[in-house]
């Protein structure tokens, strides 16, 4: 499984959810669905719009996980 990395790397930067929210041009719904990991689809233009903010990579917004590890969380 696939997921985003942006809380992570918010709190890596010592950046807020709310800070990254406001730079944004999404509904809050659709901001929060995206940085929880509660979403099934991005726009591209979102990814560049997050690389660019966060000064990384595309690819640095993402990690694969074991599926195996969610069920232990659970």
């Amino acid at each position: 499984m696939v997921r985003l990395r942006i809380l992570e790397i918010l709190k890596e930067q010592n950046h807020t959810k709310y800070w990254l929210y406001r730079q944004m041009d999404l509904s809050y719904q659709n901001f929060n669905r995206m940085v929880t990991n509660q979403t099934t689809s991005i726009h591209f233009e979102n990814l560049d719009t997050l690389s660019t903010l966060l000064h990384c990579s595309v690819g640095d917004l993402f990690e694969k996980i074991n599926e195996d590890a969610l069920d232990e969380d659970s």
